[in-house]
């Protein structure tokens, strides 16, 4: 049997930012309508040195397809000049159960999450928003700012990232990607002054900014925590949001964000408005523009499916990857 293998840059190549969003729309209504098997990803934590990988199934008919997500994430590889997530992406035949195809998993990883932020942010956030700003000057960072601009009329953004060079380096890179202007913040108040998107994709374990610098109206897509323990976002303006999930059960068990509030009796388990996939669907309504909403995500395996979907068949229609034969 033949197999197409898709390496980084084949997969950025077959997953453009605006089909990687309709991609998510479509995921997110098909998990909403109980057509996608989910099933609650398997991790297995790493003592020393620090790390995780995770394991992350999912089928859908729609699809015609079965996948499997292998990902680890070792912040000491930063150190050792290795990337900080690796893995790899299995899609197998919905019908046969054959194997297809392997993606790499990283590259994949950011453009599926950078979509579901975009996918969200045009949900929810006001039409006319031209200001963001980024927490996190990494590959996650530069996606999200990727499918923020996308789905808004963006013109100028600011990033703000604990190493200043890794901001400069961001705002440099995309400034010029993006054609828009790219500032680095010197502090966390000072990347929200203006913006009126937010997006936090970072590995801090406590919050990146303080509730009182959130503007009116303000959307929020938290893309970095996906521990009990870590957490983005204060307390505070998760208590004051309009908020959304990806997925009630994966938040309810992973997402700090949500829990350490819950925790703290700052909120109740009914604070979760909706998900993502119920305001694609249309059974829920976004508030008023003076809310300030947050998208909440910690990553659906659905994600994973539909975007290598849509990936492998760009790739064969472009004739990507290499074809291997087991």
């Amino acid at each position: 049997m033949n197999v197409r293998v898709l390496s980084a840059s084949d997969v950025a190549k077959a997953l453009p930012m605006r089909e990687a969003i309709e991609a998510m729309r479509e995921a997110f209504a098909s998990l909403a309508a109980g057509e996608a098997i989910v099933p609650e990803r398997a991790r297995i934590d790493v003592a020393e040195p620090p790390g995780t990988a995770l394991f992350m199934p999912a089928y859908s008919a729609k699809a015609g397809a079965v996948t499997v997500k292998t990902v680890s994430l070792f912040p000491q590889n930063r150190e050792r000049g290795l990337p900080l997530i690796s893995g790899l992406v299995c899609v197998f035949d919905g019908e046969t159960g054959s194997p297809r195809a392997l993606l790499e998993a990283a590259s994949l990883t950011a453009i599926r999450t950078g979509a579901v932020s975009g996918l969200a942010t045009d949900l929810l956030a006001s039409p006319d928003a031209e200001t963001a700003a980024v927490f996190g000057a990494g590959t996650q960072g530069r996606t999200q700012l990727q499918a923020v601009c996308a789905v808004r009329p963006i013109r100028r953004a600011w990033v703000y990232d604990v190493s200043p060079a890794a901001a400069e380096r961001f705002a440099r890179e995309m400034a010029e990607s993006l054609s828009i202007d790219v500032q680095v913040a010197d502090c966390p108040t000072c990347a929200l002054k203006e913006s009126r998107i937010v997006c936090t994709a970072t590995v801090s374990d406590r919050p990146v900014f303080a509730d009182d610098a959130v503007l009116p109206g303000v959307h929020i897509n938290a893309v970095g925590s996906y521990k009990r323990t870590v957490q983005e976002i204060p307390d505070e303006t998760v208590a004051r949001s309009w908020v959304v999930v990806d997925h009630r059960p994966a938040a309810m068990a992973e997402a700090g964000d949500i829990l350490g509030p819950l925790d703290r009796k700052r909120i109740t388990p009914d604070h979760i408005r909706a998900e993502l996939g119920e305001l694609v669907r249309g059974s829920v309504s976004p508030p008023g523009n003076g809310a300030v909403t947050l998208f909440k995500s910690v990553g659906v395996a659905v994600q994973d499916l539909f975007a290598a979907v849509v990936a492998l068949r760009n790739a064969e229609r472009m004739n990507l990857g290499t074809t291997i034969s087991l």
